[in-house]
């Protein structure tokens, strides 16, 4: 865990804010994406970022340590079974925050943080498209078409 911040802690005392960030991440893991203020959201960061970290070790020893934080085994399964590998070629910025304006009623600075996609392999350049032979039949079809057209028009 990221070195404790001195000061107000989200509005009340550590164990509180332990909680808070716990479930947030709580959350995050199950949602992909959560709404939350700026301050939440930044606070919010590094806590999942370690997690997920110790989800991509996929070992005992990080499940444990991790389970002291998140108490919920789904979602705990959850990280370790598919969030963890989907970053296992990505050494870190698992999470993106967007801020998102004010809230209505006490016009808290919102934001919402969620899970980046994973890096993909890039794709082999695709061979450009050739038209269908029936293309200039097509055109020719139309062209034909119009002619007629015109000439029972001129009748």
């Amino acid at each position: 865990m990221p070195t404790p911040t001195k000061g107000a802690r989200l509005g009340s005392g550590p164990a509180h804010e332990r909680h808070i960030l716990a479930n947030l991440a709580t959350s995050l893991f199950q949602h992909g994406r959560i709404r939350t203020t700026e301050a939440k959201a930044k606070r919010l960061r590094p806590y999942a970022e370690k997690l997920i970290t110790l989800g991509k070790r996929g070992d005992l020893h990080a499940r444990r340590q991790v389970l002291t934080k998140i108490t919920d085994k789904s979602v705990v399964h959850e990280l370790f079974t598919e969030i963890g590998p989907r970053y296992e070629n990505r050494p870190g910025g698992y999470t993106r925050i967007t801020k998102i304006g004010p809230r209505k009623g006490d016009n808290a600075p919102m934001a919402v943080i969620e899970l980046v996609e994973a890096l993909r392999a890039p794709a082999a350049p695709a061979a450009p498209a050739e038209k269908p032979a029936e293309a200039p039949a097509e055109e020719a079809a139309a062209t034909e078409t119009a002619e007629s057209a015109e000439a029972t028009e001129s009748k």
